[in-house]
């Protein structure tokens, strides 16, 4: 309970605070106060609320209304969003933008370092140059966690190679509808294959210590039952940010135990989720964060909000607010796109600060979530010792020793669906076509969340394409043709199609009709017509309606968002490598099938879990 003196105090503090933000200062408030060799408890103590409120807040560097502000408001974290990048998207650039945010903490009065966030959720793979690994799906059907866990400390190296120490990953999100624009990112259906390659990622990224120079501090998500809401019908529909409808029990069968093997693993940080369960947002669910996740699965580390991920909440901000962190949201990500009137920062801490000063949030509820910031950033090593970047690492982003594991990564999760007596193909084939919009396009490859949020088309970032692969395989006498539409095949001895979905990420990946376009099937169409033994390969972040396609195809493979590796494609299609991926997903026949998972009861998809060819 505030008292009088406390409440005057504060309201003071706060109005110190104002004037520092509009007088844009970049002079520290008050004399700085080391914190090395403190305990996170003596720290605590010695903290104004403001410098509580500003640990608890997370602020996108673009929406930075003025980098004073790190210093002034005591800022605990920046992110990049995606897109969020240095005006030069290079390794040095992204670390001597982190270096001058450093700078800038350092001179706050208590000089805490930064935790800076970012979605290096397939590889680091914002940065351009990046080694890109395939996306979760099609880890899923590796099913080898100890590939996984060696993905994420090579992401690891990279992260902090930019100077950044905390990636939004892994995602252990239980996809139940295709249709869903990130299911993607889920590792399949399984809820004990999530629970293994969760904690394998998790392992992989923090390593043996979080204050390792190549290790960065993991954040489980979407935390929970992202995968599972019910698909809204009509014009918009969607599945994103839903409602699951669905039973505890199911809840905690279905999409609970990933969680739970990724607190073993030790995961520092963990998302709350934007869906509802039963009609109410996982932002303000207390039962769920506070009850289960922090008192019976026993997590000491910090939950973060997704993207303004409060303001899904009902009722105004400061509600919003107040419901989420008494929930037991401890930090909240406010991106502050003033652009979009979404809240700033500012606005955040000033409406905190009025609610703690009001009573509408406990003190002791604000020192744990403080306090549970301040433990993983000790963890890190950031309390005890001057921020450093090791700039030793900037070599190994996109190193030939990281993309010979992006390599293996995809060559392993390849799903052999079919196979005439083509494949494998023959390196002394006379003629061999690639047609296909995908045949040599690394963004298409790559997916969503690369370089960009939604990616994009093209040569976003350096990497090996299909007709790369095969360019490099082949015998010195085999001619190599490139034909998008496929119209050029008459001399051909076989045939690659690459097809596909075009990149998307969450919300614009939402689809009702999960089809091919009907460029892909006028070049499969066309290449059928020649008589030319073919190979499709489809490029799909999830299973897309292929029952009659594949009929007219002599080999087919789900190749899944391999990245920017395709050449791992090639590996099988020319048998330097026999397949031994496995569907971690359910294949449905057609529309009406969906959504299906293994246990319906007319289990009668177009492939199981767990189907693969091999040679």
């Amino acid at each position: 309970m505030f008292t009088r003196s406390t409440f005057l105090k504060s309201f003071v503090l706060v109005l110190v605070l104002q004037l520092v933000v509009s007088c844009n200062s970049t002079e520290p408030i008050v004399k700085h106060v080391s914190v090395t060799g403190k305990s996170v408890e003596n720290i605590v103590e010695l903290m104004t609320l403001a410098e509580k409120v500003g640990q608890m807040t997370q602020a996108d560097r673009r929406y930075l209304i003025d980098e004073a502000d790190i210093t002034n408001l005591h800022l605990g974290s920046l992110l990049s969003g995606g897109g969020s990048t240095p005006e030069t998207n290079n390794p040095s650039s992204w670390a001597d933008m982190v270096d001058r945010y450093q700078d800038l903490a350092a001179k706050s009065r208590l000089g805490i370092p930064l935790m800076y966030g970012i979605d290096a959720v397939h590889g680091h793979s914002n940065v351009v140059g990046a080694t890109i690994f395939p996306h979760n799906i099609a880890l899923g059907a590796t099913g080898n966690p100890g590939l996984v866990r060696e993905i994420a400390h090579i992401t690891a190296k990279e992260v902090r190679a930019t100077g950044i120490n905390w990636t939004f990953d892994p995602c252990v999100a239980n996809s139940r509808d295709e249709r869903w624009g990130r299911a993607y990112e889920s590792y399949g259906e399984d809820p004990a294959l999530l629970a293994a390659l969760g904690q394998a990622q998790v392992e992989g990224y923090q390593g043996a210590s979080l204050s390792d120079a190549d290790a960065i501090v993991a954040c489980t998500k979407h935390y929970i039952g992202d995968g599972a809401p019910t698909w809204t019908t009509g014009k918009n529909g969607k599945i994103d940010r839903g409602d699951a409808q669905i039973s505890e029990d199911e809840l905690r069968a279905l999409h609970l135990p990933p969680y739970q093997a990724a607190i073993q693993g030790g995961t520092a940080t963990i998302m709350a989720s934007y869906n509802s369960w039963n009609g109410e947002k996982l932002h303000g669910q207390k039962y769920l964060m506070t009850d289960v996740l922090k008192g019976e699965l026993g997590f000491q580390g910090f939950i973060v909000t997704d993207w303004a991920g409060i303001d899904e909440l009902p009722g105004d901000y400061k509600s919003d607010i107040v419901e989420s962190i008494n929930a037991g949201v401890d930090m909240i990500m406010v991106p502050g796109d003033t652009s979009k009137d979404g809240y700033t920062y500012r606005e955040f801490i000033t409406k905190l600060i009025e609610a703690a000063n009001e009573g509408l949030i406990e003190m002791s509820r604000i020192d744990d979530a403080v306090t549970r910031i301040l433990n993983v950033k000790k963890s890190m090593g950031l309390l005890d010792a001057p921020y450093h970047n090791d700039r030793n690492l900037i070599p190994h982003v996109g190193s030939s020793e990281h993309r010979a594991v992006a390599r293996q990564a995809v060559r392993e999760s390849v799903v052999l669906l079919r196979n005439e007596s083509v494949l494998p193909l023959s390196k002394d084939i006379a003629t061999i076509v690639v047609a296909g919009r995908g045949a040599n396009d690394v963004g298409m490859q790559c997916g969503g969340w690369t370089i960009s949020w939604q990616g994009g088309m093209g040569d976003i970032t350096p990497g090996t394409t299909v007709l790369d692969g095969v360019q490099a395989m082949v015998s010195s006498s085999t001619q190599v043709v490139h034909s998008p539409d496929g119209t050029i095949v008459s001399n051909a001895d076989a045939v690659i199609v690459v097809v596909g979905e075009t990149p998307y990420a969450e919300m614009h990946g939402d689809r009702d009709n999960l089809v091919l376009s009907n460029e892909d099937i006028e070049v499969i169409n066309t290449v059928k017509a020649s008589g030319k033994p073919m190979v499709v390969v489809l490029l799909s972040g999830r299973p897309i309606i292929i029952t009659d396609i594949i009929e007219e195809a002599d080999a087919f493979l789900a190749a899944w968002l391999p990245g920017t590796e395709g050449n791992g494609i090639t590996d099988v299609i020319f048998g330097d490598y026999s397949p031994t991926g496995k569907l971690s997903v359910t294949w449905p026949t057609d529309m009406s099938q969906i959504p299906i998972n293994v246990g319906d009861s007319n289990y009668a998809p177009l492939f199981p879990v767990g189907y693969g060819l091999t040679y």
